[in-house]
């Protein structure tokens, strides 16, 4: 998954939007605390948005590092949460199908195993730091498949003709 260029949000139609998300756990473009890493405590890190448009019936969490070594590497894949949400707290479990937020559904992330749910920026030692993206999609409904098949690629692919607008954020993560 390609990270926009330019942090503000965009509306898939290229006009701009008020819809952004942030992090109280780290600000843009900064360090990600180790608590959320994987040779942390793991955790996913609690994430906050706002100004979706009109229309926005669910939403959608990809997280991505695109400096990993192999490629593009997935940390996270989170589907239907309901559109009235606007927050995800801190250290959601690693279940297919959450309680909180109701109905919302993870599903695979790029590790070969363990691999429901979030898990935390691990780059290799000494490989420098790594971008990590928390994007946002806010979409025109739930998207309907079972979590054991969605990936990051079958979510895009799937939500793609009901993207209304994505919203950013990236924190930064090196191992020595």
């Amino acid at each position: 998954m390609a990270a926009i260029s330019n942090p503000e949000s965009v509306l898939t139609s290229g006009a701009r939007t008020d819809f952004q998300v942030t992090s109280e756990a780290f600000a843009l473009g900064k360090t990600i605390p180790p608590k959320y890493a994987g040779e942390g405590d793991d955790r996913s890190p609690p994430l906050t948005w706002g100004g979706a448009p009109e229309g926005t019936r669910a939403f959608a969490v990809i997280m991505s590092d695109p400096d990993a070594p192999a490629g593009t590497w997935h940390h996270w894949v989170l589907y239907n949460i309901p559109g009235d949400v606007t927050e995800l707290p801190e250290g959601l479990p690693r279940e297919a199908v959450l309680q909180v937020p109701a109905g919302a559904r993870q599903g695979r992330n790029s590790w070969p195993s363990g691999n429901i749910g979030y898990r935390g920026p691990m780059p290799p030692p000494r490989s420098g730091p790594h971008r990590y993206y928390f994007s946002v999609f806010a979409l025109d409904g739930p998207i309907e498949f079972d979590p054991a098949e969605a990936t990051a690629e079958t979510l895009q692919t799937a939500m793609a003709d009901h993207v209304l607008a994505e919203a950013q954020t990236m924190g930064i993560y090196e191992r020595k």
